[in-house]
């Protein structure tokens, strides 16, 4: 059959390290749904992504609105970002990890979203052939960053029974001449699981000992809280003279003030470091969106004391909070309707939890037992849970690469990443009764 004149391939080539670059997992699981039929009383329900419920605070849109009237709103800005909101960032960061924070605007870049921030980031320290040790499961956009950048992602296997916590003694035995930095998310996505600030602190130890990079991404970190629903330090790192040395940090301002399409995001880390991070940002974003850094540091009715300007993002701090609690809620809400049922949860913390698909239901799913990435059970529970009970929801192959020892790859092919982040309390409940019906019916 001939081809459409909007189907026939280019006669050029393309990058062969794109070519060799896994695809977006979200849409193929956003291709499973289509199989299903939503009814008044059985929606479809994406736990697939990690978004927030509900967009930003009134008073952030109110400060967009008026932006939007600015002409300066409008103009290229500091290819660093707004001077004022990287000190705005610097105080939050004082409110987040604690009073004694050793972190100035001069250690900050603004980027347009934390994706990018982690590409800046890896194109500042690494070359093609170099090596970067990814705690696996890994969040899928770090491994594509690496792929087409030539940069080979070194599986740091977290299995269930270490809580999905990497191992400090497990990381060193990786490190080789080639290797440029080790990267941490927490609280983590896939797995929903924080890292203990010890266990931060050991990674950034090693870091210094082979003169390679910590690169901490912390895009959940303001849904840190301790039992009591109170705020608690995500570690210590940042009250050190020297973290400068070793420690890259990535933050998202998307999570946290509900603003995933404004782009923007950041970098903490050494001046050195960013005077090259400066060149791969002036190429690639020129400037990060200008309207949302204004808006954040626009002028607030009220913000909490302690702040040296009453800023709009200093008064969404008692915000931030409630998302977090919010959240921390959901979670024991998913996690007490599993309680006794076949399913296992782990992580729970943030916008994810890792749940463990029965082992009654394993056989049933897949009849091939090596589990092919073509039949992994994981993939088959998705794929069958968004058809017959309407749940989009990701397999933990989608953050694997299947290069990793079968007894591994086997092992995490057993779970799957579930978001409560946008969603209320009512929907979560009906995810679980949704699990429980798959389970009876297969």
């Amino acid at each position: 059959m001939e081809l459409g004149i909007h189907q026939q391939p280019p006669s050029f080539r393309m990058s062969k390290s794109l070519l060799n670059t896994s695809s977006p997992p979200i849409p193929i699981a956003m291709e499973w749904a289509k199989g299903y039929q939503p009814t008044e009383g059985e929606p479809l329900i994406n736990v697939s992504q990690g978004v927030p419920r509900s967009g930003p605070h009134q008073s952030l849109r109110d400060a967009l609105s008026q932006q939007a009237m600015s002409d300066e709103a409008y103009r290229y800005g500091d290819i660093m970002g707004e001077a004022i909101l990287r000190d705005r960032l610097a105080e939050e960061m004082r409110l987040v990890y604690g009073a004694e924070t050793n972190v100035i605007s001069e250690d900050i870049a603004l980027t347009a979203g934390c994706n990018l921030a982690f590409y800046a980031s890896i194109m500042a320290i690494a070359s093609t052939g170099d090596e970067i040790i990814l705690p696996c499961p890994w969040y899928f956009n770090h491994q594509m960053t690496l792929q087409m950048n030539g940069i080979n992602a070194v599986p740091l296997p977290t299995p269930p029974s270490t809580a999905f916590i990497p191992s400090v003694l497990e990381a060193e035995k990786l490190i080789t001449t080639r290797t440029r930095a080790i990267v941490l998310v927490t609280p983590n996505n896939p797995t929903g699981a924080i890292y203990p600030p010890a266990q931060i602190s050991s990674f950034v130890e090693l870091a210094h000992k082979h003169q390679i990079a910590l690169i901490l991404d912390e895009t959940y970190r303001d849904f840190v809280l301790d039992d009591e629903g109170n705020p608690k330090a995500p570690h210590s790192v940042f009250m050190t003279k020297d973290w400068r040395q070793t420690v890259i940090h990535l933050f998202s301002f998307s999570k946290s003030y509900s603003i995933p399409g404004m782009r923007l995001g950041a970098i903490v880390a050494s001046p050195v470091v960013l005077e090259q991070v400066r060149k791969v940002l002036d190429c690639i974003q020129i400037c990060p969106p200008k309207a949302i850094q204004l808006a954040l540091c626009a002028p607030a009715s009220a913000s909490p004391p302690g702040t040296s300007e009453n800023s709009v993002i200093a008064s969404l701090r008692p915000t931030l909070l409630t998302t977090a609690r919010n959240l921390q809620q959901r979670q024991r809400i998913f996690r007490k309707a599993l309680i006794d049922s076949p399913y296992r949860v782990e992580g729970g913390n943030g916008y994810y939890a890792f749940v463990q698909i029965p082992s009654t239901m394993i056989a049933q799913l897949v009849s091939d037992p090596g589990r092919t990435p073509s039949a992994d059970t994981g993939v088959v529970f998705c794929r069958e849970f968004a058809r017959k009970h309407g749940v989009v929801c990701l397999p933990a192959s989608f953050f694997a690469i299947q290069t990793l020892s079968k007894e591994f790859i086997i092992e995490l092919d057993q779970w799957v990443r579930v978001s409560v982040a946008n969603m209320d309390d009512d929907a979560i409940r009906d995810v679980a009764k949704r699990l429980l019906e798959f389970y009876t019916d297969s």
